[in-house]
């Protein structure tokens, strides 16, 4: 009896791991292949979450009244680095988060010592504004001194610090976007996206012209096809996409 109560523990125990459970079909998904594209490491471009973590994204506003903006603690590890599929589930959702529009072209720098994409952030680009930065005046009364800014996320992700006057809450009538990399995307993100028909069949199209090329020497239908996935997965997530909380959190 004690001989086949421990093989039954080592059948359950030491086997090998189990079968990776299929995601639901949707009618828009239900002849869609796996991801089989190969992933860079993702600890190069988003942190791991901590072991027995339980941090969760925000879905309120942190307060009632001005801007919608989430909780700072949750902003503050945020912007320590890049959380792609994160940024997607704050900007979908039927989000109440406030929005912000680039008023010009401008650096992107995270004054939050974070990581950053780099480069400029475009004249109407939509971010989300996350952290509100009171103007420094050193303690005097300045006549007119307008406010100190916002950092905002963009749609990639990354956080950028945002002078008062670099952004405004007025909608522009054709929004600019930072564009959407596929492969930085979670598994479990990817697998939601792919439920949608037309994001699907972007990711088919680009999976055909870019044979799993990821950068380098690519040809221009490659390019193309590339554009085209994140701007299908940008108008699914402005429809108020239901997207799972991602796998890697701050």
């Amino acid at each position: 009896m004690l001989l086949l109560t421990a093989c039954a523990w080592l059948t359950v125990g030491c086997g090998g791991p189990a079968a990776e459970a299929e995601p639901p079909k949707s009618a828009d998904s239900a002849s869609a292949p796996k991801n089989t594209e190969s992933a860079p490491d993702k600890g190069s471009a988003e942190a791991e979450p901590a072991a027995g973590s339980t941090a969760a994204v925000p879905g309120s506003c942190f307060k009632a009244s001005g801007p919608c903006l989430p909780d700072p603690k949750f902003v503050k590890k945020l912007c320590q680095n890049r959380f792609p599929s994160v940024a997607l589930h704050l900007f979908g959702n039927g989000s109440k988060f406030t929005k912000g529009y680039l008023t010009r072209k401008t650096e992107a720098w995270n004054a939050s010592g974070g990581a950053s994409a780099g480069g400029y952030v475009e004249f109407d680009e939509e971010v989300l504004l996350l952290f509100e930065r009171k103007a420094d005046t050193g303690g005097m009364q300045v006549s007119g001194a307008s406010g100190g800014g916002y950092d905002a996320l963009r749609w990639d992700g990354s956080c950028v610090t945002l002078s008062g006057e670099e952004v405004t809450q007025t909608r522009p009538p054709a929004p600019k976007t930072a564009k959407i990399e596929w492969r930085f995307l979670d598994d479990n993100v990817q697998e939601a996206l792919r439920q949608n028909s037309k994001v699907n069949a972007a990711y088919l199209e680009r999976r055909k012209e870019c044979k799993g090329a990821v950068s380098g020497d690519v040809s221009a239908k490659c390019v193309k096809a590339d554009n085209a996935l994140s701007e299908a997965i940008i108008a699914y997530v402005r429809g108020d996409a239901k997207i799972p909380t991602p796998s890697t959190l701050p």
